[in-house]
């Protein structure tokens, strides 16, 4: 069985929510971000024995977290070291608005995977687009590079869309999948 580890930040709980459901999806670990940007104890030595690393974090004026960014940032040890070179690696995030630059936060996940040499995950699975779709139809929001969860900015975490959870479980059980494809492969 490939470990899988979720490492994320949320700010007000919808991240952390999305988190569980890409880590229920997988059977992941999840690792939090806390809110000075620090993994727990023994954080780094968990990403280091990984198979997969499933980065998540809400998208804060087009990008990712400061708390986010500054975990970005210090793992330019495993940088240096190619500690996570052809590991799997595969992103996601939440953001108030339907769009909310949340392809500017996916986009930045996948540099930092490929800063890493990782190997990115896609979504895989088509958008919910036509004229019968609903808002709780699973893919919705229509991203092709990672899971994407809109909450408006006055809906608590516990009023999240149905629709946006179930496509990030989804997203956990598909990089799972491939990681198992990539294990069997090794």
């Amino acid at each position: 069985m490939p470990k899988v580890v979720v490492v994320y930040h949320s700010g007000y709980g919808h991240t952390q929510r999305m988190a569980q459901s890409v880590a229920d999806g997988a059977a992941a670990q999840v690792l939090a971000i806390d809110a000075d940007g620090n993994l727990p104890e023994g954080g780094w030595d968990t990403l280091n024995d990984a198979d997969a690393i499933i980065m998540g974090s809400p998208t804060y004026m087009g990008s990712v977290s400061w708390q986010f960014k500054k975990f970005a940032d210090a793992s330019s040890k495993p940088w240096y070291s190619q500690a996570w070179k052809d590991k799997l690696f595969a992103g996601f995030t939440n953001s108030a608005a339907t769009n909310g630059d949340k392809m500017s936060t996916l986009n930045y996940l996948f540099t930092l995977a490929m800063q890493h040499g990782g190997i990115w995950v896609s979504q895989g699975v088509l958008p919910s687009n036509s004229k019968g779709a609903q808002r709780n139809d699973v893919n919705y929001l229509g991203s092709y590079s990672g899971a994407m969860a809109q909450s408006p900015s006055d809906a608590g975490a516990g009023e999240m869309f149905p629709g946006d959870l179930e496509t990030a479980r989804n997203f956990g059980s598909r990089v799972a999948d491939v990681a198992r494809r990539f294990q069997r492969q090794g």
